[in-house]
């Protein structure tokens, strides 16, 4: 088998194995985050009777009156908002209708609740999404079909603007643009009235309200300072203190976000136990990655060649303990090297021989002699490391000696 595997090193080193696992990492992390709040990042200030819209028919400008009147104001995307929130339920009514069947079931609205009628139409601007091109009166009888959710009787007339009139926040002046939109029903209780029709209507038995006209709160319409103050009182009076939230529901406009698990994993309160997840998960590929790495190559049972015998041979001897016995048979291994390379011959005596070779020491002018290097063995040596310091010493004595060969 280990004939088969490849002889060339691993092509990715760790540092790039890591880095594409990192950049692996968090691309999978951003994809699932952009899944679950993309629909959030994506821009909402488009021209219509939304909440979001800061057109002459949106009422984002009466949301940013409110702001700065020191309210609390949320713009809620969840269909169960339509059926319980903490403060005053806005739903501003867009020009064709209600496109969701449960939005005029007034038995699951949550109280207060203020509902918007529509009195324009248009269409935005190609070039500017934002801007609304051309506004024109709605048909009273389209009106008419839309508030018929509250009173099937219902009808709806346009006047002029009415001067003063008397409210239950105080006498207020608003100024409509062309018409005043009012109502006419006998089943809904009148709470604002005006010379012709009611501007205010109530729910009998119920805190949900009606207004015919939007120009008292759209943006257009908040560009008259007696308009936004009669948007401002009028918000003062439906809550039930001060301190309420505002909540404008934009689900009916078509921005209804569902409950989203893949969402909820990355919000509090799971937000914690995620990232443990994803830490978890980091480490454990990052402890499999140092772990596991390029398969390599088995090396036989018994090995060949000098180094191979060299190895064993050490290994054995290491073993038995015999290292410091090794010392003298080195030593006479190195002094026969040396007869051969300085073409003495074999049965020359240890005495020739070191009288020679200190001689040639001295000529080449050696830091030690022959027989200053061989006493060195004479003695036993102290430790495994004491004779690896003299052998190495005696090794680059003979280089020196025979010309670093």
């Amino acid at each position: 088998m280990s004939e088969r595997l490849p002889q060339d090193s691993n092509p990715f080193s760790t540092f790039v194995s890591a880095i594409m696992i990192g950049v692996g990492l968090l691309a999978f992390i951003a994809i699932f985050a952009l899944l679950a709040w993309s629909p959030d990042l994506a821009s909402k200030n488009r021209a219509g009777q939304h909440p979001y819209s800061t057109s002459a028919l949106g009422y984002g400008g009466l949301i940013k009156l409110l702001e700065a009147d020191g309210q609390t104001v949320t713009v809620s995307r969840l269909a169960s908002s339509l059926e319980y929130t903490e403060g005053l339920l806005v739903l501003t009514l867009p020009r064709f209708g209600m496109n969701r069947a449960p939005d005029f079931d007034l038995e699951s609205v949550s109280e207060p609740a203020l509902y918007v009628l529509p009195k324009w139409s248009g269409f935005a601007d190609r070039e500017k999404p934002n801007w609304q091109k051309d506004t024109d009166l709605l048909d009273r009888q389209s009106v008419a079909t839309i508030a018929q959710g509250f009173d099937s009787d219902i009808k709806v007339w346009r006047l002029r603007n009415p001067g003063r009139i008397r409210t239950p926040f105080g006498s207020q002046s608003p100024e409509f643009e062309h018409q005043m939109q009012v109502l006419e029903s006998d089943s809904l209780e009148t709470i604002i009235e005006t010379p012709g029709g009611t501007l205010l209507a109530k729910v009998p038995g119920r805190d949900i309200y009606i207004l015919s006209d939007p120009d008292i709160v759209n943006t257009f319409g908040l560009a008259r300072p007696a308009n936004a103050r009669m948007a401002l009182g009028l918000m003062d009076w439906l809550k039930y203190y001060h301190a309420q939230p505002v909540t404008f529901d934009a689900t009916i406009h078509g921005f209804e976000r569902s409950e989203s698990l893949l969402r909820a994993i990355f919000d509090v309160p799971f937000l914690g136990a995620t990232m443990i997840a994803l830490m978890t998960m980091l480490l454990v590929t990052w402890g499999a990655f140092i772990r596991f790495g390029p398969p390599t190559r088995e090396d036989r049972v018994f090995a060949f060649g000098k180094k191979a015998l060299a190895e064993s041979s050490a290994g054995l001897i290491s073993m038995a303990r015999r290292e410091s016995q090794m010392a003298p048979g080195y030593a006479q291994t190195v002094e026969r090297n040396l007869k051969k390379r300085l073409g003495l011959p074999a049965h020359t005596s240890g005495e020739a021989f070191a009288q020679t070779a200190d001689r040639i020491a001295e000529q080449k002018d050696l830091s030690s002699t022959w027989t200053q290097q061989k006493s060195k063995f004479t003695s036993a040596p102290a430790g495994r490391n004491d004779l690896r310091d003299k052998a190495l010493a005696l090794w680059r004595w003979r280089k020196e000696m025979s010309d670093g060969n």
